[in-house]
């Protein structure tokens, strides 16, 4: 069982939480946020490309976990990582090339296309499609979706290491309370064992 140390910050609205052998670093906030979180969670000099993930499965959460990178995280010459977790099932098979590695990475452009997302089983969700173009062109970033099946837990903290993950987002469920939020076992985990920092957004 992780450790951690609760550090009030009310100056930036958030509150910090440290993993075991103080590493991630993690921060609990509200969805709206502070513009000075870039210079905090996953930043490296001002010309540096980064790659962002934000744990997606098209819940209320985790659109929230998006809007909040995009107004608070993401900048210029990024590439946002859109991690989509499925539980292993009767369609593994058509999948069977990728059922550990994960998919190939999606870009956006593909991911408009029906018969990309049936393949992939991906929701034809409008609002993220339009938050997600939307970000790509104000903030000439490139965007990405990479798909994986099995243990929602594993997997996240898998891709954090596989693909490099400068920093990762993960909305909360909903849950307000801190002790509530760490009791969620996917979000726990991810907490205890991601190889990058985590930002965990309030979905209220």
């Amino acid at each position: 069982m992780a450790c951690y140390v609760f550090e009030e910050m009310s100056h930036l609205g958030v509150v910090c939480l440290q993993g075991k052998n103080h590493h991630p670093r993690v921060y609990l906030l509200p969805t709206g946020g502070g513009s000075r979180l870039d210079r905090i969670v996953g930043t490296r000099d001002a010309m540096g490309e980064r790659k962002i993930g934000v744990a997606m499965d098209f819940s209320a959460s985790s659109k929230k976990a998006l809007c909040w990178a995009a107004d608070n995280l993401l900048r210029k010459g990024d590439t946002l990582v859109l991690l989509h977790i499925q539980h292993r099932g009767r369609d593994e098979a058509k999948h069977v090339l990728w059922s550990h590695s994960g998919s190939p990475l999606i870009p956006l452009e593909e991911l408009k296309d029906t018969a990309v997302r049936q393949r992939y089983d991906i929701p034809a969700d409008a609002e993220v499609f339009d938050m997600l173009e939307t970000v790509a062109r104000e903030k000439e970033l490139s965007v990405v979706l990479k798909l994986y099946w099995g243990d929602p837990r594993e997997k996240v903290c898998e891709a954090a290491g596989e693909l490099s993950l400068e920093s990762l987002v993960m909305g909360s469920r909903g849950l307000g309370q801190i002790q509530r939020i760490l009791l969620g076992s996917v979000t726990n985990y991810v907490l205890s064992n991601a190889s990058c920092p985590v930002t965990v957004v309030k979905a209220k």
